[in-house]
């Protein structure tokens, strides 16, 4: 049985969850981006949030949010290029999703699909797709042309680096003491390829056991030559 009111389907569900929940996802590429602002004002019952790059296959939170989601459910995405990595990868989920029954809302793009193959939908999903991602090269290659420009100008400093020395110091003694790299991951807030980078970077030193010279042989040896 479902009721309709406000251009909204409430539906009964015997599963717990009770009526159709709108399910947020939220992508940010690094741990300081802002995630409240990308749904900011838009109800959801739940959020699922990723940290990861544009082109990071590795998105456990989507996966979960794929598996959670069921028939009657809205999934809400800021936009398109905040779901999937390229066309195809958008195509991909949102045919994966609206087979489940499952609708998907783009803010930004004002658009809505709920699995309905109408040659409309198809081609405002693959332009408007191919829109995000022409967007999104355009802005990699303006980064690169601006990091190149600092770079002549002698003013690039790189990305700011994820430890201190300190830190680093703390890591590797840790490390060498056979703490894993998994549980160092967690405490300084990096990932285990960045634990393993900053270890190759910084090689052990070997404490040198070797005697001093003795300086006076040496003094010797310039008062001969004078």
């Amino acid at each position: 049985m479902s009721v309709r009111f406000f251009n909204v389907t409430l539906t009964a569900r015997g599963s717990g969850r009770g009526v159709d929940v709108r399910v947020g996802y939220v992508r940010v590429s690094t741990v300081e981006q802002n995630t409240v602002r990308q749904l900011d004002g838009i109800e959801v019952g739940k959020t699922f949030t990723d940290t990861a790059s544009g082109k990071d296959v590795a998105r456990p939170k989507l996966e979960e949010l794929i598996g959670y989601v069921r028939d009657g459910d809205t999934v809400v995405v800021h936009s398109m290029d905040r779901l999937a990595r390229n066309l195809d990868d958008l195509r991909r989920l949102v045919r994966v999703l609206t087979g489940k029954g499952v609708r998907v809302e783009f803010v930004k793009e004002n658009l809505t699909f709920t699995g309905d193959d109408s040659p409309m939908a198809n081609l405002l999903l693959n332009m408007m797709g191919a829109f995000a991602e022409f967007e999104r090269a355009l802005i990699l290659e303006r980064q690169r042309e601006g990091i190149a420009a600092a770079k002549k100008r002698g003013v690039y400093t790189g990305r700011k680096p994820a430890l201190t020395a300190e830190q680093a110091r703390h890591l590797r003694e840790r490390a060498a003491k056979g703490e894993p790299k998994a549980s160092l991951a967690r405490e300084f807030g990096i990932s285990r390829e960045t634990v393993y980078t900053y270890l190759k970077a910084l090689p052990d030193l070997q404490e040198d056991h070797r005697p001093l010279p003795d300086v006076g042989v040496y003094d010797q040896l310039l008062v001969r030559r004078k």
